[in-house]
């Protein structure tokens, strides 16, 4: 520290921005000491003498006005003028390159002299005004300003001053005004005096302290440290004299994610814990705590499919997939409980059969058609303009009659499904659209426990490019697990340990598939995918004395009859394909490959990710 000046904390801070970081300073006066406390509500309340600070991030934390008289806080809102200094400057160019902002956006400004001021023939009197118009920089001689002198009936004169002219000079109130934001952000200005434009608000002079919090790192301590910038110590900058300093850096897995693809595989340090209450149920999780080592094989972005079992007595489960599950599935029929769940899933999938699994009695009055158990209908188009319902094929002994059933009519049905085919899980998004019931009928064999295999039914939900980080403890290196960098928080830091295999023998990876997430995931999922779809139609108001009568049923050909065109009123059949995704890609299932030549299960994502995210958004559904 010998030849820097030491300040007080609150000063130095004040003169820094973020541009400028990192910086590092040392407690060189005292200690600040808080009770007996070393931390309170994460913010730090104690320094010693020689402590090393490494500033990493300034942020501002509040804002206090001084005036003549005491502290005191004022509402900081609309326009405010610098108060001229009291104190005279002794040159011209003392004056000029003080200005509290740059030069060329400060012009003109206006000052006095306390004294005449002469000029070859010309001869000015103390305490006439002269306005500085520019800078006038000369090749070869010195540099003058030019000013502005307003003389009696309006005649005027113009001057040229030397930078190196002495005399008593004192700045006017200027006519600039300037906003809290602007004067937070200039040095100069944070340095001046202010009064309020409207002076019936507070007459008096300010002068703004603002308080930082400040984000920093120490030597050996493993985590971010959160302090004000008024805390009572001083320090000195020895960014310079201590670069060779190592400062542990915690980086969060989004900040793993942005380090070059040579940093890995690398073994790290777990400085915070991922949360409690964490989105995932996986059996690593718990294992992972502060202090804990980590090695980070790769980084990169899987295809995952999020998968849910049905709700039933016991509670329902949901699992985040690896699109490489080698298990196989075979399609289950999807129950509907309205007409309107049936036209959902009609326009995802035309030529949709479901049939009825509980009787529907006609109601008349209301348009409500009879239904009878083990009816097969076929959805053919909905209703014309004037009435929200939708015209479906009803089979019956070899032949077919054309009902119409209004899109708010409760009902019982089960998907027709004559398809008895083994999909890969990848396969479904070539020929269907999610979401999706499936069952699993031969496990991944390459999972020693495969947790999807034991349900009766299970629903894709939908699909997404999640970006994750491939992981494993240091005492089984080859049992790897994937972590989704997105949905877990925690900070690591990168160690200079070796790894824990030979360098010349690197361990064959085995990695989980399949990962348990909370119901907590699934509806932040759902949430982040939800569109900007009508909700389901109104049931009419029964009302017998006007009610229309039912439309009649009409005897048609096996042909069929010719589609009528979607009326204006029934449910919008582009907007329920639409979502905004977030945090996750989603993208159609089975739309994206793995490289080949690759051992590892995450997709190479450059160019195609643009037009995978318009496939999401024109394929993927939740209702």
């Amino acid at each position: 520290m010998a030849g820097a000046s030491a300040l007080p904390l609150q000063q130095l801070i004040a003169s820094l921005d973020n541009a400028c970081l990192p910086k590092i300073l040392q407690v060189c006066s005292g200690v600040y000491f808080q009770g007996s406390i070393y931390e309170i509500s994460g913010s730090e309340v104690c320094f010693s003498t020689g402590d090393l600070i490494k500033v990493i991030g300034i942020e501002l934390l509040s804002l206090k006005a001084f005036c003549s008289s005491a502290l005191t806080f004022v509402c900081f809102l609309g326009l405010f003028k610098v108060v001229p200094e009291e104190m005279p400057y002794s040159t011209v160019e003392e004056m000029v390159s003080l200005r509290p902002v740059g030069l060329e956006s400060c012009l003109p400004f206006t000052f006095t002299s306390h004294s005449k001021m002469t000029f070859g023939n010309f001869t000015l009197g103390a305490g006439r005004a002269l306005t500085i118009l520019s800078v006038e920089n000369l090749e070869g001689e010195e540099s003058q300003v030019r000013c502005h002198v307003q003389g009696q009936q309006e005649a005027s004169a113009e001057v040229y001053i030397p930078l190196s002219y002495h005399g008593e000079f004192y700045e006017c109130e200027s006519e600039e005004c300037f906003t809290l934001k602007e004067i937070m952000s200039s040095p100069c200005l944070r340095s001046r005096r202010f009064r309020f434009v409207n002076t019936t608000k507070y007459e008096h002079p300010l002068v703004f302290s603002p308080i930082y919090q400040v984000q920093a790192i120490m030597s050996l301590r493993k985590n971010v440290l959160k302090f004000p910038s008024s805390l009572e110590v001083d320090v000195v900058d020895v960014t310079e004299l201590c670069q060779d300093v190592n400062f542990v850096t915690p980086l969060s897995l989004t900040d793993v994610l942005s380090q070059p693809d040579g940093s890995f595989p690398a073994l790290v340090e777990v400085l915070e814990k991922p949360e409690v209450r964490s989105l995932f149920k996986c059996s690593w999780l718990p294992e992972i705590s502060n202090n804990e080592h980590l090695v980070f094989h790769k980084k990169g972005t899987s295809a995952m499919v999020l998968i849910s079992s049905l709700k039933s007595r016991k509670a329902q489960q949901f699992f985040l997939v690896s699109q490489q599950y080698s298990g196989r599935f075979k399609r289950r029929p999807r129950e509907f409980n309205s007409v309107y769940e049936v036209y959902v899933a009609s326009v995802q999938a035309p030529g949709l059969k479901v049939s009825v699994s509980r009787t529907c009695e006609e109601v008349e009055e209301e348009g409500l058609p009879a239904l009878s158990v083990g009816e097969q209908l076929e959805v053919v188009h909905d209703g014309d303009d004037d009435d929200e319902e939708e015209e479906g094929e009803v089979k019956l002994d070899n032949e077919r009659e054309d009902i119409f059933l209004p899109l708010y009519m409760q009902g019982h049905f089960v998907e027709v499904i004559t398809d008895n085919k083994k999909y890969k899980l990848k396969d479904f998004g070539k020929e269907f659209s999610l979401p999706l019931d499936v069952k699993v009928v031969s496990r991944d064999t390459e999972l020693e426990t495969d947790p999807l295999a034991g349900f009766a039914c299970l629903k894709i939900e939908g699909a997404m490019l999640e970006p994750m980080i491939q992981a494993s403890f240091p005492q089984k290196p080859d049992h790897c697990f994937e972590i989704p960098a997105q949905w877990l928080s925690m900070s690591v830091s990168f160690t200079k340990d070796p790894l824990p295999w030979p360098s010349d023998q690197p361990p064959t990876l085995r990695v989980d598939k399949v990962i348990e997430v909370t119901d907590t995931f699934f509806y932040e999922f759902r949430r982040k995918g939800v569109s900007d779809a009508a909700p389901p139609p109104r049931p009419p108001k029964r009302n017998l004395s006007t009610s229309k009568p039912p439309k009649k049923s009409k005897k048609k050909s096996s042909k069929g009859g010719k589609s009528k065109n979607v009326q204006k009123n029934s449910a919008p059949t582009t907007d329920i394909t639409n979502f905004k995704p977030c945090l996750s890609f989603l993208v159609p299932l089975g739309d994206v490959e793995s490289d080949a030549e690759s051992d590892h299960d995450y997709e190479i994502v450059e160019d195609t990710l643009v037009t995978m995210m318009k496939k999401a958004q024109e394929n993927v559904i939740f209702y």
